[in-house]
């Protein structure tokens, strides 16, 4: 790589200017939603009684009846034309992090020589994409390529650049699912069932519980010239090399501060194009480091927001083209500035409009309140490990535990008020719960007070966190599909709810009250999952050893985070929620293992060849020139002058020899850990030896480039700085 391609690229860079998005005519009301076959579109291009149908299977959660499949893909065909559609696709989510879609044209043969357009409700319904080519963990072999894509009805589908997009599962020819949507769905349907039991506890007329989701997608912006000078981007996402800017985010000045005019530019077009799409963008801000922003949509139910994610992340690569920039939705881009994260803002509500974890002005509502509030405890300390295997990857791996992300242990933060309801109910004694008629429920020393919103501090440390009527799952990372947490912690919940309903109707046929069964087993459960609740500073050293001694999982190593999934009580609780077979959570084990081996491989390949071939050889350059005025000096001084002159050019050529002599060192000792590791037959102890024996040699080599980054004359130096790829121009 040239320095004149360098600063060429600088300078490009800083000569950009805003683009121009033209801004509709009419409100966002008005064009919101035009490009999704919505329950609007439906109702204008299908029969009422194909509409009528579909809906009640939407709302019911019902499958659809096959008959009435045609009559929508006709209806569906029509609008999709109507609106410049050429193409359809089954766009599904494989074991990638991504999507994948297959473009077919509505085109048949008409029997005369020529085409018709045309699309059925088997097309619609049903399609067989290549099974053997996604990541699968031996689950199908190579020469085994049939797999299924079936329509998602409870996501509508939508057009994007001329092609109908319909949201499906992915399965295998046997059944497994090979996807994240069709254990997503499944646990939403146990979280549903097992919520309603407890919820008709208190309401008998709820029939569903739903899941609901606000993710916070955080993202950088990199002027793409510069992103096309850094190999290391091009290729893993993140830098893998560089020095501190002197200024990055210490000054605090970027958080919440005016939003740059070319990213502004870019907000609103994408937010524009979300708006067409259906998702409800409604926040975008600065985050806390340079370069880093933020949009937050409005919640939604679970899958549908999961979907808007994943189109999101899509979305927002190609209109940060079209501005010149790149998107960097990579966990840990920059060293020594905040990571990025996804935070999952969760909930559950009732079909009859009641959030669960929303506190309520009758002791009867705060009991209920307290009851889902004990469960979802229960639930995260149950399955701390777990949860925390369900959002570790080897990008969010460098984030969590620095520079504010939460640490790599799960635990819940519940703020000061809700912590001493708990704390008091946990103390009182079985003579002191005192229960008159349900109308006059009175708890003598579990008295629950009216319960305010809002009612505490947030706590910025905290993985797991209560944050007024909804719970903030903070460890997710930014490049990843929200589904893979949302499947664990929904599955564990509803399994949870499903115990704690089994033991308060036995309770009631020993003939103990609804209030008084109720309230003894959240007793046993605030007991029993006391060690998950912490309002501390999650940063603190002393915390790590704390949880520890609690008995939380304190693992560090992503390869042996996943084993949390294969524990016997994973297993078991997946099997009872219906969510997982044991061959799934095996086959996807594996693929987690295999991915991060890949992604880490990666990275080492582009750095030992960044390190030799960019590196070393700019070293070498400003060595000779460093040498070179040594040489001169002494041909122009006295040996007493000329040694006192030339003292720091010798003392800088020494150190950077030093450091030069290490770096081919550590790339030889990387490059034979990954070829030992290469040769290991099993996926998680390649795993594990990347992460033991090949990652130890990345991090040794970054510290010793970013030495000689500091060293080398920056003329020389091959790579654009921080300075210049952290604040937009």
């Amino acid at each position: 790589m040239s320095t004149s391609f360098r600063f060429k690229s600088v300078e490009e860079a800083a000569s950009r200017k805003a683009v121009n998005v033209a801004l509709p005519k009419e409100r966002p009301e008005a064009y919101y939603g035009c490009q999704v076959f919505n329950r609007q579109k439906m109702f204008e291009y299908l029969p009422k009684e194909t509409f009528d149908a579909l809906a009640s299977a939407i709302d019911n959660k019902e499958p659809l009846p096959r008959a009435v499949a045609d009559s929508v893909a006709q209806g569906m065909k029509r609008w999709a034309i109507d609106n410049g559609a050429r193409h359809y696709t089954h766009w599904f989510h494989p074991l990638t992090d991504g999507t994948a879609e297959k473009h077919d044209a509505f085109v048949d043969h008409d029997g005369k020589g020529g085409v018709i357009e045309t699309f059925t409700g088997k097309l619609l319904v049903q399609q067989e994409p290549d099974a053997s080519s996604f990541p699968n963990g031996g689950i199908r072999n190579t020469f085994e390529a049939r797999g299924y894509s079936a329509w998602d009805i409870s996501s509508p589908a939508f057009i994007i650049d001329g092609t109908l997009c319909i949201p499906t599962i992915f399965i295998s020819y046997t059944g497994e699912s090979l996807d994240y949507k069709t254990p997503l769905l499944r646990a939403l349907n146990s979280v549903d069932k097992a919520g309603a039991r407890v919820a008709r506890f208190f309401d008998p007329e709820v029939k569903h519980v739903n899941s609901f989701l606000g993710w916070e997608q955080e993202y950088f912006l990199v002027d793409e010239a510069l992103y096309a000078a850094r190999p290391d981007l091009v290729m893993t996402g993140r830098t893998l090399m560089g020095h501190e800017s002197a200024k990055n985010q210490q000054l605090e000045d970027h958080y919440f501060g005016a939003i740059p005019s070319r990213v502004e530019a870019f907000m609103l077009d994408l937010e524009l194009e979300c708006h067409k799409l259906g998702i409800p963008a409604k926040t975008r801000h600065n985050e806390v480091a340079p370069n880093q922003f933020e949009l937050a949509p409005i919640y939604e139910e679970t899958n549908l927001a999961n979907d808007h994610n994943l189109l999101l992340m899509s979305l927002m690569t190609e209109v940060a083209r079209r501005h010149n920039f790149r998107v960097l939705l990579h966990e840990k881009p920059f060293g020594g500035v905040n990571g990025s994260g996804k935070h999952n803002n969760w909930s559950l509500g009732t079909d009859r409009g009641k959030l669960l974890f929303a506190p309520g002005k009758t002791h009867e509502d705060n009991l209920q309140f307290i009851t889902f509030v004990a469960n979802v405890m229960a639930a995260v300390h149950t399955h701390n490990a777990l949860l925390k295997a369900s959002i570790i990857t080897a990008g969010n791996a460098h984030r969590l535990g620095a520079n504010e992300a939460p640490p790599a242990i799960i635990s819940m933060f519940l703020g000061s008020q809700l912590s001493d309801i708990l704390d008091r109910i946990e103390k009182a004694g079985d003579a002191d719960i005192d229960l008159g008629s349900k109308e006059e429920m009175k708890l003598d020393v579990a008295q629950i007070p009216e319960i305010l919103l809002d009612n505490t501090d947030r706590n910025r440390t905290s993985p797991f966190a209560f944050t007024g009527n909804r719970f903030e799952f903070r460890a997710v990372g930014s490049s990843a599909n929200c589904a893979s947490a949302m499947i664990a912690l929904n599955a564990a919940v509803a399994d949870q709810l499903n115990r704690f309903a089994d033991a308060v109707e036995k309770a009631m046929s020993a003939g103990v009250s609804l209030h008084r069964a109720l309230l003894s087993e959240i007793k046993k459960l605030v007991v029993a999952s006391k060690a998950i609740h912490f309002d501390g500073n999650g940063y603190s050293e002393q915390w790590k050893k704390e949880a520890a001694a609690r008995g939380l999982d304190v693992e560090s190593s992503a390869p042996l985070m996943y084993d949390a999934y294969l524990r016997p009580e994973s297993i078991d609780m997946f099997a009872r929620t219906g969510v997982f077979s044991k061959l799934e959570l095996e086959a996807r084990n594996e693929v987690k293992w295999e991915m991060y081996t890949k992604k880490v491989q990666i990275e080492a390949r582009v750095l030992g060849d960044l390190a030799i071939n960019h590196i070393l050889p700019a070293a070498t350059r400003y060595q000779s020139v460093l040498l070179d005025n040594v040489f001169k000096i002494k041909q122009l001084f006295t040996a007493d002058k000329a040694g006192h002159i030339s003292a720091q050019d010798l003392l800088s050529i020494e150190q950077m020899a030093e450091h030069m002599a290490i770096i081919r060192a550590e790339v030889d000792k990387m490059v034979d850990a990954r070829r030992k590791a290469n040769r290991i037959a099993s996926e998680r102890e390649k795993a594990i030896a990347y992460h033991d024996t090949v990652v130890p040699c990345m991090e040794t080599l970054r510290y010793h480039i970013d030495k000689l980054e500091l060293m080398v004359d920056n003329e020389i130096w091959p790579l654009p700085k921080y300075r210049e790829l952290l604040f937009i121009r």
